[in-house]
């Protein structure tokens, strides 16, 4: 036992390949409806000792018993969908099972499934299936998480993207074009004294030019894909007990921080997503800034001061305008990102009389001035990285980027070599091959064992 369960996962699942899986799909808890999906060359045999009437036709959602396949007892009554091999979402012969929801029923069905012959999923199996059945190839295998983990409609958007095969045909594409040209040198190499003369040394220049140029096209998508992912970290700064607090509950709509009249009452950064019209904002509350000598605060100050330090937007908050303009010279010292000046509290007697240009004066209270906030903060973050382009293809994953920043470098590194002439034409077409091999990887079009379980163990066990 000790020695098999030193056996890595992706080693695992490759022995296990011609195995039946089975797991539940849906999350634990009390809800109308589960569903345990079972996926191998056995499924059909399998659910024909637990599932009555048998067969069923592809296709059609068919209210059935599931049954003990060793006590034959009734477990539930449930509709089944049989999918036939090459028409499921792993290309395999499928069977889907939506049960009564809850803890114990799904559990019980799938339990059934064991007895009768299945094997527990591992997780992301299904989906890894799906890869290397041809299915989907890597990049949308990838989308598929991206679209359960999404926290905002762009992250969504760009994930369906994905999944479509936007990212993909792009880097296919691109693979082509590396083919092509290595196909030209290749066949310069075997046949020089061929009657149509050398290929022109500039059609290769300017076919590998175009491919570079492209790959850094793509490489640009980056940091914006990361904000389309993650969000965009906003950060709500200010000395202690000037609204920050309630400034970030009144964004979110909802109290998600303690609010209290006594300074320095958060004394560690708190963090939500916003769904913002153009961007995902990851809103965070900071601690208050100002010199203290207690231990804790000080330590959630120096919290506050990394959040600043990696912010794509400040809020500078203070209640009066003398805080507001302290506060943004202050943190322009700590972050290059754009600040944004916040009165806060203006639902007080006099305060909104004594807002300043170039200020946005809220009350948490009434509302007032919070979705002028939300504009400002969508309008400096566009400014930055112009707007998100959710149709056509982003890299939201650092594996993309590391990717093709390998063939754009190993491009390059071709490109140096083929101008200067310093190598011998096959050498230097390691670098081209080098190139096309990063690409292929990206996309799964290579099987490399290690990349499939890097992206698969993350995936959930009914995926």
């Amino acid at each position: 036992m000790a020695a098999a369960d030193s056996v890595p996962n992706a080693l695992r699942a490759l022995r296990g390949a011609a195995d039946t899986i089975a797991a539940i799909a849906t999350p634990p808890g009390r809800g109308a409806i589960a569903l345990v999906r079972m996926s191998g060359s056995r499924a059909d045999e399998i659910a024909a000792r637990t599932v009555t009437p048998w067969p069923i036709a592809a296709r059609v959602a068919t209210l059935c018993a599931v049954r003990d396949p060793i006590e034959q007892t009734l477990v539930d009554r449930a509709l089944v969908t049989r999918f036939e091999h090459g028409a499921s979402f792993t290309g395999e012969q499928s069977v889907e099972i939506s049960t009564h929801g809850g803890l114990v029923t799904p559990t019980l069905v799938l339990a059934a499934l064991i007895s009768a012959g299945a094997r527990q999923a591992l997780p992301g199996e299904f989906t890894r299936r799906a890869v290397m059945n041809g299915a989907l190839d890597l990049a949308q295998a990838e989308a598929i998480g991206d679209i359960i983990d999404a926290t905002s409609r762009a992250g969504h958007r760009a994930a369906l993207e994905t999944l479509d095969g936007g990212l993909s045909r792009r880097v296919l594409a691109l693979r082509d074009a590396l083919l092509e040209v290595e196909s030209l040198i290749a066949y310069e190499i075997d046949f020089p004294e061929e009657d149509d003369g050398p290929i022109a040394p500039q059609r290769i220049r300017e076919a590998t030019t175009r491919a570079h140029a492209a790959i850094t096209a793509l490489l640009a998508t980056a940091p914006s894909g990361e904000l389309v992912r993650a969000g965009a970290l906003v950060v709500i700064a200010g000395p202690p007990n000037a609204g920050k607090s309630s400034l970030f509950n009144a964004l979110l709509g909802e109290a998600r921080a303690l609010v209290t009249p006594v300074p320095g009452t958060t004394r560690d950064a708190i963090e939500a997503v916003i769904d913002g019209r153009r961007w995902p904002l990851r809103l965070v509350d900071t601690a208050g800034l100002r010199e203290t000598s207690d231990l804790v605060e000080r330590l959630g100050i120096e919290v506050s001061e990394r959040y600043l330090a990696r912010a794509e937007a400040v809020l500078a908050c203070g209640e009066r305008p003398d805080d507001v303009a302290s506060t943004a010279s202050l943190v322009a010292a700590m972050t290059d990102a754009p600040v944004i000046r916040v009165l806060t509290k203006t639902d007080r007697s006099g305060s909104a009389d004594k807002k300043t240009t170039g200020t946005i004066a809220t009350s948490a209270e009434t509302g007032a001035g919070l979705t002028a906030v939300l504009a400002a903060i969508e309008d400096v973050i566009s400014a930055r990285h112009g707007q998100p382009a959710l149709d056509a293809p982003v890299l939201t994953r650092a594996r993309h980027v590391a990717a093709l920043r390998q063939a754009a470098d190993e491009l390059a590194r071709f490109m140096e070599t083929w101008a200067t002439g310093t190598l011998p034409a096959p050498v230097a077409a390691v670098h081209l091959r080098a190139a096309v091999g990063a690409l292929e990887e990206l996309v799964g079009a290579v099987d490399v064992e290690d990349v499939l379980d890097r992206v698969f163990r993350t995936f959930c066990v009914g995926k």
